[in-house]
């Protein structure tokens, strides 16, 4: 084709990118690789080839690590980890800046060798991957430079391990390494087996960058080399990858005191109102689910469209289709490269075939004659219980289905177990900011589709998982405080054989819905005083009793809508009919625990309360420094439905201390009270009653820790557990939780003291942060 004839056509000629460097790297290093452990490479095992997937060409050979190198790579982080961490902020950030800018220097052979390793289009890997990667380094480099000043207290967990999937190699090991380097941390990372080249690289980086050996070492194989990891003697475990293996993880860490971190699968929803710019939407369109091939875990799957401009906006889309184009992805032209691997494709079209809901379309695209290539395709007219509307597929598919209103829309968003990612896309931004908070979502683009940068947080919520990555929220799951703990004693209920401290009946109620209730068991327990006196009778809750609080918690939704201010004046009005009433509590917690210090502890619980009155308006997001024009705004949200297990050792301040943070928040709580000193609880819900408190924001249970923890934790309709109680059972609530994958928080049976109250930890376990990014200009 000449010049001519390219200007009459105005179709696209070839751009390759030339694969040499890349190839004469993999030549050079034998095409055979090892793991990477302290340091360097051990000589290469039995192992299998990593494929070119856009032509089936076979680029290298990898080991599959066995349980000796796992061990091998955990000994030499956790060797490596104290004088890293000793190695202070400032030293730690040299290393990464020496990082960063080797992989700039790199940039092209980093960005040849991941399309080729991937198959995703070479101006994806250029132009967003690898410049991404680069940003993580150097923005966590100087989160080490101030984490001394920023974060006093604060400290790392030890050695990580860590496990990232094939969509986006090289910068989800920047997402994981990089904050966990900058913090103190050593890592023992393992790839995804289909996509090793990068990581494999990546550590040959690091030797040039004068890494310490064992700071970072790498281990290549299938899942069960992640099995190793994850059963290794490790501080915490970092995941991104599917939901069913995430539950998977969840289940295995279950009591072991490992901090985790999960970013798993989703079903984005897209949605266009009729007011918005549809060329626009539909570009936007084209990145968010046709970037990487649909091979994104936060991909706008999901296509929600309002009715009015539906078939106009479907018509655009299927033409705007027909013009992709799908081919070699060293090819600079090509917006589609290649899917994976044979078995992604395989699984790609099998979920598309199976479907017989809709009318699927496909573009009108020329697709090379090897390779594993799938044809964008949009699939309209769907359910939202349809299949392929609630599970992820990974793939370049498209499924949409109509909505009339706002809030059809919302609830349609919302209509999935997942909660990772969403798009809003209309020029009314009032409408935008009005729809992005009601979302459950982690991140929200507003006009705009996968925007991601190393200061804003990234993370889900729901079956998307938990923790976030990016920001200072990033950090948190990367640093725990620097205190000492001592064990926590089981607390048994005491007994006694005194007649009655108070001659009339005392057989306190449960508290669900703001109304006293009878256990639905009809059982009851005495409590009996440290004297030997009969106090009274409490009711033993159950599992129907949890479930009545959890709905009860649910219908209460509305609190979460209230301002900052009003809750405040709540908790600031229970704290001062607390107050009136101090004397009566303080004599209560004396008869039940002994001694004379009932006082100091209803001090302490107004004083709580107090607090978090105060902070129920002043616990706000940031806007973070993101480099485009617009912002990124971090918004702290409530959790949903918190069940928390109350302290024993503090009956009072201790269910203050839970439930008071919790609220100001925005959250409803089903508390457990205090098992051997329960009726602190009981009376402190004659507080709530008079303290104009909406009926089901808490929720109050008696009975046996042991047997409503269980219940709580496994409840689909409670979104975090919290637990204090002396009785164990940390492995229980989390093994438990796997089911939706709530978060929990669980004191493995350590004592705290409840006189000293850390509110930037509370305030964080009580919310999410969502991120909304809006860009601005014409």
């Amino acid at each position: 084709m000449n010049v001519k004839e390219i200007f009459d056509s105005m179709d696209y000629g070839p751009a390759p990118e030339s694969a040499a460097e890349a190839l004469a790297w993999l030549v050079d290093q034998g095409s055979r690789f090892g793991q990477f452990i302290d340091g360097a490479f051990t000589a290469p095992g039995n192992g299998f080839d990593s494929h070119n997937p856009a032509t089936g060409e076979v680029l290298a050979t990898v080991s599959q690590a066995t349980q000796a190198d796992v061990d091998a790579a955990v000994a030499a982080a956790r060797k490596a980890q104290p004088a890293w961490a000793r190695l202070g902020g400032p030293g730690r950030a040299r290393h990464l800046y020496a990082i960063a800018r080797l992989l700039q220097k790199h940039a092209r052979l980093l960005a040849v060798l991941e399309t080729l390793d991937n198959g995703k289009p070479i101006r994806e890997s250029r132009d967003i991957d690898v410049p991404l990667a680069q940003r993580h380094f150097y923005y966590h480099a100087g989160m080490a430079q101030l984490m001394e000043e920023a974060l006093p207290g604060r400290a790392a967990l030890g050695v990580c391990g860590q496990i990232i999937p094939w969509n986006f190699p090289l910068l989800m090991l920047a997402w994981k390494i990089a904050p966990a380097l900058a913090m103190g941390h050593t890592v023992v990372l393992k790839p995804a087996e289909y996509t090793s080249l990068t990581a494999l690289l990546f550590a040959d980086l690091c030797r040039q960058a004068g890494l310490p050996k064992g700071v970072v070492n790498i281990v290549t194989g299938d899942g069960a080399v992640g099995e190793m990891i994850v059963g290794a003697e490790i501080d915490k475990i970092a995941f991104t990858g599917s939901t069913e293996v995430g539950r998977r993880i969840r289940a295995a860490t279950a009591g072991t005191g490992k901090a985790l971190t999960l970013e798993l699968g989703g079903k984005s929803p897209y949605i266009v109102f009729d007011d918005a710019d549809l060329d626009s939407a539909i570009e936007g369109l084209v990145d968010a689910i046709w970037f990487n091939q649909g091979q994104v875990c936060c991909a706008g799957s999901r296509l929600l469209v309002q009715e009015g401009i539906a078939e106009t906006f479907y018509s655009r889309l299927r033409a705007r289709m027909d013009k992709l184009r799908v081919g070699d992805p060293l090819d600079k032209c090509i917006d589609i490269g290649a899917v994976v691997d044979p078995v992604q494709l395989q699984a790609i079209g099998a979920m598309v075939a199976e479907n017989s809901a809709g009318e699927t379309y496909r573009a009108e695209v020329g697709l090379p004659e090897t390779g594993c290539f799938y044809p964008p395709t949009l699939i309209t007219g769907m359910a939202p219980s349809d299949r392929l509307m609630q599970e992820e597929i990974l793939g370049p598919v498209l499924v949409s289905c109509t909505f009339r209103t706002p809030a059809e829309a919302v609830q349609l968003a919302n209509n999935s177990r997942y909660g990772l990612a969403a798009t809003v896309w209309t020029e009314n931004v009032n409408l935008a900011l009005d729809i992005a908070p009601k979302l459950a979502a982690g991140v929200v683009w507003v006009n705009a589709t996968n925007l991601f940068d190393a200061a804003a947080g990234f993370g889900g919520v729901r079956e998307s998982g938990f923790g976030r990555e990016g920001g200072w929220e990033g950090l948190a799951a990367y640093t725990q405080p620097v205190t000492k703990t001592r064990p926590l004693p089981p607390i048994a209920p005491l007994t006694g054989s005194g007649g009655p401290a108070d001659p009339l009946d005392r057989t306190a109620k449960l508290y669900i819905g703001g109304k006293q209730a009878r256990p639905d068991g009809g059982y009851s327990r005495p409590v009996w005083g440290k004297s030997g006196a009969l106090l009274g009778q409490v009711g033993l809750g159950n599992r129907k009793d949890i479930r009545n609080a959890v709905e009860a918690a649910q219908a209460a939704a509305g609190w979460a809508k209230t301002t900052g201010h009003l809750r405040a004046q709540i908790l600031y009005y229970i704290a001062e009919n607390l107050s009136a009433r101090a004397a009566e509590f303080a004599r209560r917690l004396d008869a039940m625990q002994g001694g004379r210090q009932g006082d100091k502890e209803v001090a302490a619980a107004i004083q709580r309360l107090f607090t978090y009155a105060a902070w129920a308006d002043k616990y706000d997001g940031q806007v973070k420094g993101v480099p485009l024009r617009g912002v990124a705004l971090a918004m702290k949200e409530p959790v949903g439905v918190i069940g928390a297990l109350c302290p024993d050792e503090a009956p009072l301040l201790g269910l203050v201390s839970v439930i008071a943070p919790a609220i100001a928040m925005g959250n409803r709580v089903v508390a457990v009270a205090s098992e051997p000193f329960p009726l602190a609880a009981t009376d402190f819900y004659q507080v709530l009653d008079t303290s104009d408190l909406p009926g089901g924001v808490v929720n109050i249970l008696t009975g046996s820790h042991a047997e409503l923890a269980p219940v709580l934790a496994a409840h689909l309709d409670v979104d975090a557990v919290w637990s204090f109680s002396s009785t164990d059972l940390s492995a229980e609530i989390e093994g438990a939780s796997a089911g939706n994958l709530k978060r929990t928080w669980v004191n493995y049976r350590r004592a705290r003291d409840w006189a000293v109250n850390d509110s930037g930890e509370w305030l964080a376990q009580a919310t999410e942060t969502k991120t909304i990014w809006v860009p601005y200009g014409e």
